[in-house]
């Protein structure tokens, strides 16, 4: 299991192996659709609320860092 900043763990069984939120089955991608779609961080914790703002915020973090990684290798 992969772990980024105690928050986001990848672990190949889960959700096809794709990056979650602290081992649950709320993806990365999930919270990037729901923010994409409008919902507001609130929104997303009154929906969820096993899920915190570090959370979220996290998740964006690592997008942003794998974007980067991705930009970089090109």
């Amino acid at each position: 299991m992969v772990i980024y900043k105690n928050i986001i763990t990848i672990e190949p069984g889960k959700r096809s192996g794709k990056p979650c939120i602290r081992n649950m089955r709320i993806t990365v991608e999930d919270i990037l659709r729901y923010l994409a779609s409008g919902m507001t961080i609130e929104a997303i914790l009154e929906d969820f609320p096993e899920l915190t703002r570090e959370d979220i915020l996290i998740a964006l973090e690592f997008t942003a860092n794998r974007l980067q990684r991705i930009a970089t290798a090109a």
